[in-house]
């Protein structure tokens, strides 16, 4: 995000360009993406086994409530899909290389910083229960966050570089120097504030020869931004004859471009002397593209003090594009995922890297009928633009793009939709569907019957569910341990529930608080070795996939079934351990034994999801070709009526 090298730059003269700040009884609004990736890296999470979700929730619930501490008032604007005119793809597949180089290196071993899969939920979840004010913006959030700000005069909270271009009447505190962590107070007084420091843009163009603010977005899209990475702009630099530095490329570019651009009264001026630089034939090209990409530092004109006051903004390129509104409206509160809107919008998505076997197809690909169906919804929506020429195939209307890891590389691949409704509603009346429908449309989509979920809680069928379709693929190489360890995981929530219970002598809770305790050591235990066990950690990231896709297909059908607490529902640190142990010599059903209402729970989870595996799951490791022939007999012969029972044989 942002401009190549001017953080770490103005970092460098942090005396010169920030001011202290005691930040207290204020407005702040929040980078929603910079802050997760924030917390996530520099918590000291695992990252290596697809999702240290509890400990991550946990952070996020500390740092607001530093903030509240200090009555500071936290508002968190989330991005939203791609760019519509698409001019960052660029951008967008040189990041998702790097995530995939990132990912590999942590498959191995090495360090690096790679997002589980399902912390920007997790983080939404957590906004929700301590209800936070957050929006989503239509497309990335920069500008919007910009002219929030301004209109309210609060400062920003960010990491992006973007902000100590936009002329910010309160300022940009950058979450590097945000101490939420130590919190101080006023002398003499019990009042809390934190320590930050505040980007002077004043300061910072007084440094440069009282340079003209006015300059700062030509030499944002000069120095190299998300938006303009052009080769011809090489020429314009090379002539130009920047100063050397012996702090990097990066910090010479900054410096010798900030001291020649202070050298001319206007952008006009400035960009004149640039096209000078290059070639006759190049030059209205480069101007348009360079005064288009300017424009990227103007004021928004959406408006989102209207979404915090009424609970609805007005986006024009959205409104142009013709979508439900029900659809705007869902993706402004953030019920919709960027996913869904770049499907919508570009017809074009991009498939995050986990932490997987680089080796093996990505894990997404298991998820990919899911995603098929949603782009079955999807595709009747108002017709696009392109759809309309008279050279389009049949079949490309039918057709959707996706950006997925090919080994440590990306590839772009075409999948073809599928409709399960044989109405073809359309997706502006897609909300208005009864319940009943467009929960069996859900249920047939993860090819699961409604009638295996009933014995399970409210808060697990979509999870199970997600289950039950996960060992159904034949992509994923799930083994018996493996699910074990995810049912046993998907216990902590109900026995946090009973040891929270306000019924004191419960019963229950002696058993629970036991169980709980036990799982919470298993889960501190786990040490990671040199390398993961990328056969296990696939198996994971394939099932995460799937919940992820269940989830958004959920939501586009307007939950006909509750979201789950993704905080309590999976953590990768805890399966990992669990399948070691299960594999070693402990047994599931001997973990339970000390809370018989946590068995009980297991065994309907184990029930529901054994119906949909393959009868290999359940056979010992070492056994003749009669001998398994003989087993699949038993298995398939173990009714309804003896659930218990098998479960006893399976676990043991």
């Amino acid at each position: 995000m942002g401009i190549r090298g001017l953080m770490s730059f103005v970092e460098d003269y942090s005396n010169e360009f920030f001011v202290d700040l005691k930040l207290r009884d204020t407005k702040i609004i929040i980078d929603g993406y910079s802050l997760f990736h924030r917390l996530c890296f520099n918590s000291n999470l695992e990252l290596r086994y697809g999702g240290d979700y509890d400990s991550f929730a946990d952070v996020v619930q500390k740092f607001f409530e530093s903030l509240f501490a200090c009555h500071i008032c936290p508002y968190v604007v989330l991005d939203g899909g791609c760019d519509i005119t698409d001019k960052k793809l660029t951008t967008l597949k040189d990041r998702a290389r790097e995530k995939i180089q990132a990912a590999h290196s942590l498959s191995v071993g090495g360090g690096g910083n790679v997002c589980p899969l399902l912390i920007r939920e997790v983080f939404i979840q957590v906004l929700i229960r301590l209800k936070v004010c957050f929006v989503q913006s239509f497309s990335e959030a920069d500008r919007d966050i910009m002219t929030l700000a301004n209109h309210w005069n609060c400062p920003v909270l960010s990491s992006d570089s973007d902000f100590c271009i936009f002329d910010l009447k309160s300022g940009f505190c950058p979450l590097n120097s945000f101490q939420w962590r130590n919190l101080d107070t006023i002398k003499d007084t019990q009042d809390y504030y934190i320590p930050a420091k505040s980007f002077s843009l004043d300061a910072f163009c007084h440094y440069f020869n009282n340079m003209n603010k006015a300059l700062l977005p030509l030499f944002a899209v000069l120095c190299g931004n998300d938006h303009v990475n052009l080769p011809i702009m090489e020429t314009f630099i090379s002539k130009v004859r920047l100063p050397f530095s012996s702090k990097g490329r990066r910090y010479h570019r900054v410096l010798g471009l900030l001291n020649w651009l202070s050298n001319f009264d206007d952008p006009t001026e400035a960009l004149d002397n640039v096209l000078k630089s290059l070639p006759k034939k190049s030059r209205e090209t480069v101007r348009e593209l360079l005064c288009c990409s300017m424009e990227e530092y103007q004021q928004s004109q959406v408006k989102l003090q209207d979404f915090f006051q009424y609970g609805t903004y007005v986006c024009t390129d959205a409104l142009n594009l013709g979508l439900p509104g029900w659809v705007l409206a869902a993706l402004a509160k953030a019920q919709l995922p960027p996913f869904i809107s770049d499907a919508l919008v570009l017809r074009r998505t991009f498939l995050h890297t986990q932490v997987e076997n680089m080796q093996r197809p990505n894990a997404h690909r298991v998820s990919q009928p899911i995603r098929q169906i949603i782009y079955g919804l999807l595709l009747n929506a108002p017709s696009h633009p392109e759809d309309k020429s008279p050279n389009t195939l049949p079949s490309q209307l039918l057709a959707f793009n996706e950006v997925e890891r090919i080994k440590t590389n990306i590839k772009t691949s075409t999948v073809y939709v599928k409709q399960l409704l044989k109405d073809h509603c359309d997706l502006s009346k897609l909300a208005e569907l009864p319940l009943s429908r467009r929960q069996m449309l859900l249920l047939e989509a993860l090819k699961v019957k409604q009638v295996v979920l009933e014995s399970i809680p409210t808060s697990l069928k979509l999870p199970i569910a997600v289950t039950c379709y996960w060992l159904q693929s034949t992509e994923a190489k799930a083994k018996l341990h493996h699910l074990q360890a995810l049912l046993l995981g998907m216990l902590r929530e109900p026995l946090h529930v009973i040891i929270n219970s306000p019924d004191s002598e419960d019963p229950r809770r002696g058993g629970a608080k036991m169980l709980y305790e036990e799982l919470q050591q298993v889960k501190a235990a786990m040490r990671p070795g040199p390398r993961l066990d990328l056969d296990t950690a696939h198996v994971f990231c394939q099932w995460q996939s799937c919940l992820q896709m269940g989830l958004y297909l959920n939501q586009l059908l307007s939950t006909p079934l509750p979201e789950p607490n993704l905080t309590w529902l999976y953590n990768g640190n805890l399966v990992h351990r669990l399948c070691q142990q299960l594999l070693a010599s402990c047994s599931a059903e001997s973990l339970l034994s000390i809370c018989p209402e946590a068995r009980q729970l297991y065994e309907h989870l184990f029930s529901a999801t054994r119906s949909y595996a393959p009868a290999e799951l359940f056979l010992p490791k070492a056994t003749s070709k009669s001998k398994k022939r003989r087993q699949k007999k038993k298995i398939a012969s173990l009714g309804t009526t003896s659930d218990t029972k098998h479960c006893s044989y399976a676990i043991k």
